[in-house]
């Protein structure tokens, strides 16, 4: 049997609300994630993409189902689990260096083995010489940037981004791609990703787990197999546009048959 880093075992979660009763936002969700795999997740607004994530980092728990870390049940958060979402959480008051050093402040790791493993994980998001600056002084990629080597400095089993460059312009979100891609490959760290960019998710991922829509289910997993080193220049080879086009066609139905019900 193979043992993967993360699992989700038939996750099921409902929440009551006051107007409508209880709503399912996800359905007997099965996911895998092997070590040191980029794992996507797409699916239509509203399909339970964040409520599912949540469960995985342990902020939320499931009315019914299991998340297994290395096969053991997971019971809250943990520092196994590094989660970046699309707001920064950055503390505004303290410079680039401190915040990227903030986790392992509160791990009492000595100060200055603290200041070199911050030092690492900036240099390796590209804002050596930003150490100082305050997050104010920051365009939004940077802060991302910044997100991103705070939550790698704790040096997590597997990190869990929530639409991270949702927020970034168009050419900024490029650049980040790129980096992640980059540190992906270096640190060889274990990533599951949401998105709602079916590119993005082509470019990056190893697997990719498309939704349905609300009661949120797994529709299709799909292996993505592209020639070479992934770049910009990979959107236009037939393999890209070929998993493209099969991811659009299922979120197209979904929304048809969302159109439908209505």
């Amino acid at each position: 049997m193979e043992q993967y880093k993360l699992q989700a075992v038939d996750l099921t979660k409902v929440f009551d609300d006051s107007k409508r009763g209880s709503v399912t936002a996800i359905d007997h969700v099965n996911l895998e994630v092997k070590d040191g795999e980029f794992v996507m997740i797409v699916g239509p607004s509203g399909c339970g993409k964040t409520t599912l994530i949540n469960i995985l980092g342990g902020l939320n728990t499931p009315s019914s189902g299991q998340v297994l870390l290395d096969g053991r049940p997971v019971e809250g958060p943990g520092a196994d689990r590094g989660m970046v979402f699309q707001g920064y959480s950055l503390f505004p008051w303290l410079s680039v260096q401190k915040n990227v050093e903030f986790g392992l402040k509160m791990k009492k790791v000595p100060k200055d083995e603290r200041s070199q493993i911050a030092k690492k994980y900036i240099e390796l998001v590209g804002l050596t010489g930003f150490e100082q600056a305050l997050p104010k002084q920051l365009s939004g990629g940077m802060k991302q940037r910044v997100a991103i080597a705070r939550t790698l400095a704790n040096e997590p089993e597997i990190l869990l981004m929530d639409e991270p460059f949702g927020a970034l312009d168009a050419q900024t979100r490029v650049v980040m791609q790129e980096l992640l891609a980059d540190i992906s490959k270096k640190t060889k760290t274990t990533i599951l990703f949401i998105t709602h960019d079916i590119d993005e998710a082509v470019l990056l991922g190893d697997r990719i787990y498309v939704m349905s829509r609300r009661p949120g289910t797994v529709r299709a997993v799909l292996d993505v197999d592209l020639p070479g080193e992934r770049t910009h220049e990979s959107l236009v080879l037939p393999e890209f546009l070929q998993i493209k086009k099969q991811i659009m066609d299922m979120l197209w139905k979904e929304s048809m048959d969302a159109a439908l019900d209505q």
